[in-house]
């Protein structure tokens, strides 16, 4: 058990919650923070306490290294934003092949205010779902990206701080596969049912992979990665 304490950037996604899990199971005490930046959709931010309470029943270990969550409302981010996210515009690739989905310096803001709060908090390890493998090819999610905001940080407080990413070299169908040997079938379930990950913010029907509008970016994500993986299982 590492007796460091970490904060994990905890959006009630399918990747924040295998970060939560995978952080739960390596440290000896987690805290979570969440974002209000004015995004179209609060259905993550909504999904956030239930994801947390049913981690903490399914998993006494867990949930007594479970600590405090917090939430940071940040809607300037919102405000000087004009993307899918935090618009009501249609997903689609911009001229400099970026999706509409990319809100510039979203990424780096949050780590920044996540390490001011750890900061205070006397933690030192910030966790993030970013990952360059399986995503729309966001700046602020590359790792050469975490490991420049680790040095600043590092750097900016005077403290240690380390970020780690998990999913950084994972594809969804690795994703699927490390919640699960992390926490069985209990978390899978817990990830299919509680968490939402749609752009558009629909829950509709429960999917094979989770509740969600099934053509979004994210959703086709989602799903391919959940197929590939029952396919990997079945073998």
């Amino acid at each position: 058990m590492d007796t460091r304490q970490a904060l994990v950037l905890f959006s009630g996604g399918q990747d924040s919650t295998t970060c939560l899990a995978w952080a739960l199971d390596r440290f000896s005490r987690v805290e979570t923070v969440g974002f209000d930046y004015g995004q179209r959709h609060r259905i993550e931010l909504d999904c956030r306490a239930t994801v947390r309470e049913r981690i903490a029943a399914a998993f006494p270990a867990w949930g007594e290294r479970l600590g405090d969550d917090h939430l940071l409302e940040i809607d300037v981010l919102g405000r000087i934003s004009d993307t899918a996210l935090t618009r009501d515009a249609e997903i689609a690739l911009q001229a400099d092949g970026l999706p509409n989905t990319f809100v510039p310096g979203r990424n780096l803001l949050f780590l920044t205010l996540a390490a001011a709060l750890a900061y205070r908090r006397g933690m030192s390890v910030l966790v993030g779902g970013m990952c360059e493998t399986d995503y729309s090819g966001y700046p602020d999610c590359r790792d050469n990206t975490m490991k420049a905001m680790q040095q600043a940080l590092t750097l900016g407080t005077d403290r240690p701080f380390e970020i780690a990413t998990p999913l950084m070299w994972l594809d969804k169908a690795a994703t699927w596969e490390l919640a699960r040997r992390l926490g069985g079938d209990t978390l899978v379930d817990v990830i299919r049912q509680d968490t939402h990950t749609c752009y558009l913010g629909e829950r509709g029907a429960l999917h094979a992979w989770g509740h969600g509008c099934g053509h979004c970016p994210a959703c086709e994500l989602r799903a391919r990665g959940y197929e590939a993986w029952m396919t990997g299982k079945q073998r």
